[in-house]
């Protein structure tokens, strides 16, 4: 227990690790249909949301890197409208301006943006992109006005591929005390690696942080640099009971037994970055708890 307890418990509580929203802009878009649906009492809760999942390689130093990708990110954010988004490889002001570009699809929410930067082995501090900034992994997510701003848990995978020196992370946010989102970017020099990092998250880490949250309904998405079918195969740490999707390649949605995932749609990036967008509904169902 203290093992797992070390690992998840690295975690930015919502003081100093959520960004939460400004003023709203004046011409906003009309609301769109709150995903909340009312209920008796004794009903189950019903939640259906919409979830895009983005490798934007935006650092700047590797060989997928166009400069358009954030441009890109924002014309898809504003055309889905999705309810969560996980990205990966991207520096941390882009988490700021994609921030904004969410607001402007969810006027009257509170929005939660979370980022968690990628370490790097041989100065022991961040990794960073070309520009400086830190360059890692982030999370948006809105909560009803009314909510609080949410929980952050985040930190690093406790096994890494040794010889690539940018040390993997995983992020998770608990907007509303509804469902908790998270993603990671696995390792992609070491697949028997990432193997082990998806194992280990989906097994221990989520697993744990979900119990201490009220055993939350938990979805992953991100780039487990693992496909289905291939050596070794994502499927092996899929737990029992958990849906999954994937983009036809690298690219995962999996789900708790309490979520439904529907209606998966890749989005063209159109060359802006070597990963297409991952679009799914998540139907999340939780029956209503004694009092």
């Amino acid at each position: 227990m203290a093992a797992r307890s070390n690992r998840f418990l690295r975690r930015a509580l919502a003081v100093g690790c959520l960004l939460a929203v400004a003023a709203l802009p004046t011409a906003a878009p009309a609301a769109r249909p709150t995903a909340l649906r009312a209920a008796p009492a004794d009903a189950p809760q019903v939640t259906v949301l919409r979830m895009l999942q983005m490798n934007l390689c935006n650092s700047g130093r590797a060989g997928c890197y166009t400069g358009r990708a954030l441009a890109r990110a924002t014309e898809v954010i504003t055309a889905e409208t999705p309810d969560l988004v996980t990205l990966n490889e991207i520096c941390a002001n882009d988490l700021a301006v994609l921030r904004r570009v969410f607001q402007t699809v969810h006027p009257g929410r509170t929005v939660v943006a979370a980022f968690q930067a990628a370490g790097d082995r041989p100065s022991g501090d961040d990794t960073r992109c070309r520009n400086g900034q830190r360059f890692g992994i982030g999370l948006l997510a809105h909560a009803r006005a009314a909510a609080g701003p949410g929980t952050v848990y985040a930190g690093t995978h406790p096994t890494q591929d040794l010889a690539d020196p940018e040390e993997r992370a995983w992020l998770c946010v608990d907007a509303d005390g509804a469902l908790l989102a998270c993603t990671t970017h696995l390792s992609a020099t070491g697949y028997r690696v990432a193997l082990t990092q998806c194992h280990h998250l989906l097994d221990v880490i989520l697993p744990g942080i979900s119990r201490d949250a009220g055993s939350l309904p938990t979805v992953l998405a991100g780039d487990l640099n693992l496909r289905a079918g291939h050596d070794p195969d994502v499927r092996t740490c899929t737990p029992t009971g958990h849906q999954r999707i994937d983009d036809g390649r690298l690219q995962h949605i999996t789900a708790t037994p309490d979520i439904t995932i529907c209606c998966r749609t890749v989005v063209p990036m159109r060359e802006a970055t070597d990963h297409p967008g991952l679009l799914a509904t998540l139907t999340v169902g939780r029956s209503r708890r004694p009092a």
